[in-house]
């Protein structure tokens, strides 16, 4: 069930890995959804715990761009860093690296730092190249292109938009979205409920005619069961 729900209601889904972790604190697949549901939900500092502990019981560095990234959140930036630093010198895989670099460059973008996350981001993009997941590839190039938009920088960033949805077929990421907003491309929707009730009627007033019919056979079988 929390897995099921992170993506659509991760305060309920954070409840049911609570209340599993209650039952089985011992098992890491509890902690860590524990972990991964108290993120989804903003509680960083129960996740910053859950993910201590899953560390302390696996002995890896896997959780380190997580729990860096939750030391991000609390606004203790030092603490985070310290954390980034850890895992860059565990030669981490390109997904890692990528994840560890996303934080960083965060805390420079906190902290005040733009032109050094740009730094920090469009580096890593040449150091990794044509390595690893291209999802972990998309997510890289997503954020450099986001903090592009950001400061002023329209153009490059609808190029590197365009790169993500090339590494993103599945559309993970909402680049393909940016890159129509930045060409101007955005349609909207009409929601008026009252424009779609006059659409769906027909002129005859058919469609109402249907609906007491409809309500007319509801209410005799009704009757029908009573008898």
């Amino acid at each position: 069930m929390a897995g099921r729900l992170i993506d659509t209601d991760p305060e309920l889904a954070y409840a049911h890995a609570e209340a599993a972790r209650r039952r089985a604190a011992r098992l890491p697949i509890t902690r860590e959804a524990a972990a991964e549901t108290a993120y989804a939900a903003g509680d960083y500092a129960t996740a910053l715990t859950e993910f201590r502990a899953l560390r302390r019981m696996s002995g890896g560095d896997e959780y380190l761009p997580a729990m860096a990234d939750c030391e991000r959140a609390l606004g203790r930036h030092q603490a985070a860093l310290k954390l980034v630093r850890e895992g860059l010198a565990a030669n981490p895989d390109v997904a890692a690296l990528v994840e560890l670099r996303l934080v960083e460059a965060g805390i420079r973008i906190d902290t005040g730092q733009s032109d050094e996350a740009k730094r920090l981001l469009k580096a890593e993009i040449e150091q990794v190249g044509a390595r690893g997941p291209k999802i972990a590839r998309a997510r890289l190039r997503y954020a450099y292109a986001d903090l592009l938009e950001r400061t002023g920088e329209g153009d490059e960033a609808e190029r590197w938009f365009d790169a993500v949805v090339r590494l993103d077929p599945d559309q993970s990421t909402d680049a393909a979205d940016r890159v129509a907003a930045l060409r101007g491309l955005v349609i909207e929707y009409d929601e008026d409920e009252d424009d779609f009730d006059d659409d769906f009627d027909d002129d005859d007033g058919s469609e109402t005619e249907h609906v007491a019919d409809a309500e007319h056979v509801a209410d005799e079988a009704r009757e029908e069961r009573t008898e």
